[in-house]
């Protein structure tokens, strides 16, 4: 006869905790964030010249956002129909050129002025801001298509800088518990790739993995030694710097023949993933003389 004792406690299972699926960003301090830990980076680095722009570029968007106008909230309709179909929440195929992001645009391109450059950067920094409506909605979409045109790259990572603003914004607004999976590599706010993955160690996720989006900064909960890229659990490894620390490694897949680097914040609470992804370039020009091609995106990289 079976004990009563034997019964599942009700209390024990609501308190087992699990992860989000989502963590949508927090405009409001990202860019700040994000600053200070490229300037560590930049202290050390024998790019630092590169690094201390990077970072003054994304100084830039955390000092414009207070003073941007509110973004369109967003269309519930629109939201319940992406669920439905599976489908990111913001379709980055109908983003318009509207007056909020005309002045995201206009605001970065001020605010950016004022950091140090090469006179490269700031002859493409001028081009930028003199282009017309046309030509700066095309380059929304290129670089929301990631067709970006070799020969203006530099004019593209001062637009892509303006827009992981506005989309960091938009995402902000989003519900977290109403986002659904749409697929391996996938953000599930914007639709946007993978910067990095991180390993976290949350109160509700303890060595979790989530994968951080190089557009808007939404993470989102992703199977650990699995390809961001194709999504396979075959063939994948790990490979890093000797003598490296050991907190960011290159994830890479024998089927796709890709890599994305996994962070363990879980070891260093202080990784950030867009600016430890740039940090440990020395990484990617060692995973350059192998067999596996970078499939994350990073604007702030384009270059390299």
């Amino acid at each position: 006869m079976m004990s009563q004792d034997l019964q599942p406690d009700p209390t024990v299972i609501g308190a087992v905790s699990a992860p989000p699926f989502a963590v949508l960003p927090d405009p409001a301090r990202l860019f700040g964030v994000r600053a200070k830990r490229l300037r560590i980076y930049a202290a050390v680095s024998p790019l630092k010249p590169y690094l201390d722009f990077v970072a003054g570029l994304i100084e830039a968007q955390h000092a414009i956002v207070p003073g941007l106008p509110p973004v369109a909230p967003p269309d519930p309709e629109a939201l319940e129909r992406a669920r439905a179909f599976e489908m990111p929440a913001l379709d980055r195929a109908t983003t318009l050129l509207d007056d909020t992001l005309e002045a995201t645009l206009d605001q970065l391109f001020d605010a950016a002025a004022g950091v140090k450059m090469p006179e490269e950067a700031g002859a493409a920094l001028t081009r930028v801001r003199l282009a017309d409506g046309p030509v700066r909605a095309q380059m929304v979409r290129d670089v929301l298509a990631h067709d970006l045109p070799v020969e203006r790259l530099a004019e593209h990572v001062y637009v892509a800088s303006a827009l992981q603003v506005h989309f960091a914004r938009r995402a902000a607004a989003l519900d977290a518990a109403r986002l659904v999976p749409v697929g391996d590599g996938v953000c599930p706010a914007c639709g946007g790739p993978p910067v990095a993955s991180l390993i976290v160690e949350w109160p509700n996720a303890h060595g979790n993995r989530f994968c951080a989006c190089s557009l808007c900064s939404t993470l989102w909960n992703y199977v650990r030694i699995r390809c961001c890229a194709c999504g396979t659990t075959k063939g994948i490894g790990y490979q890093e710097i000797e003598g490296s620390p050991g907190t960011v490694k290159a994830e890479t897949c024998d089927e796709c023949h890709t890599y994305v680097k996994v962070m363990y914040q879980n070891k260093d609470v202080t990784i950030e993933p867009v600016a430890d992804d740039i940090g440990t370039l020395a990484l990617d020009l060692m995973m350059r003389q192998g067999p596996y091609r970078r499939a994350a995106f990073n604007p702030f990289l384009l270059g390299y």
